[in-house]
């Protein structure tokens, strides 16, 4: 089953700019797929917009960047849990670490 780390971000936001520098590379420490969704990318934001709403229908609560981790991103997902905000990269990847381990 593919584990998937899924940030949806937006190319005007500096945190989400910021976070770009080690986001990707702790997702590969952690054996996990990593999707880079930028709002501004309709075709991509469409292929993963199921996600982001299961979790914020009216995306009301969502922050920037909102970091979803799931099961089998590609079909019938299952949300495992998620990261908002910026990060420093070793509180980005223990907050991953306590998702995956429960």
């Amino acid at each position: 089953m593919t584990q998937a780390l899924v940030k949806f971000s937006s190319e005007d936001c500096g945190v989400c700019h910021k976070m770009s520098f080690y986001d990707a590379k702790v997702a590969k420490e952690l054996d996990l797929e990593f999707i880079d969704v930028k709002m501004q990318d309709t075709a991509t934001y469409r292929k993963y917009r199921q996600i982001l709403m299961a979790q914020y229908p009216d995306k009301k609560e969502m922050g920037w960047p909102t970091y979803i981790l799931c099961e089998s991103p590609e079909g019938d997902f299952k949300i495992l849990g998620e990261v908002k905000g910026g990060h420093p990269k070793g509180e980005f990847r223990s907050r991953l670490q306590a998702i995956l381990s429960n």
